[in-house]
C-alpha cells in the first residue's frame, strides 16, 4: 500500500496484492488518517488487487460508510474484474454511487421527534 497525498483534497491510497484479513488493517488505518482531514474525496486505486476477501471488502464499505460521515466521496479507480463483480453482486456499487450528504446535514444535530 502506497498514498499520494502531492493534493491533499484528493489523496490516492494504492492498494496491492490481496487485501484479505491478515492486510486489510493497515488500509483500514489510513483510510481513518485521511478522514480525520476531511478531504472532499479520497480515491482508492486498485490497479495492482490480485485479490480480496470479505475483511477486504468491508474496509471499502468502511471508508464509504465514514466518508459519508465526514462530507468525503469515496472514489474506486483501475478496479480490477474480479473486484467490480463482487462490488456488483454485494451491492456495493450501489453504496458507493449514492451523493456525499451536504456538510450541513453531517454535522448538524439530529432533532428529536416530537411527542403528541
Amino acid at each position: 500500500m502506497s498514498v499520494d497525498r502531492s493534493d491533499p483534497r484528493s489523496p490516492v491510497i494504492s492498494v496491492g496484492g490481496e487485501l484479505a484479513y491478515t492486510t486489510s488493517g493497515p488500509l483500514r488505518a489510513e483510510v481513518d488518517r485521511l478522514l480525520a482531514g476531511r478531504p472532499p474525496v479520497i480515491v482508492l486505486d486498485f490497479s495492482s488487487l490480485t485479490f480480496i476477501d470479505s475483511t477486504g471488502l468491508s474496509v471499502i464499505v468502511h471508508a464509504w460508510r465514514e466518508g459519508q460521515r465526514a462530507g468525503t466521496l469515496i472514489r474506486l479507480r483501475a478496479t480490477p474484474r474480479f473486484l467490480a463483480t463482487i462490488l456488483d453482486m454485494t451491492g456495493v456499487t450501489g453504496l458507493l454511487a449514492r451523493p456525499v450528504p451536504e456538510q450541513s446535514a453531517v454535522t448538524a444535530p439530529r432533532r428529536p421527534a416530537a411527542s403528541a
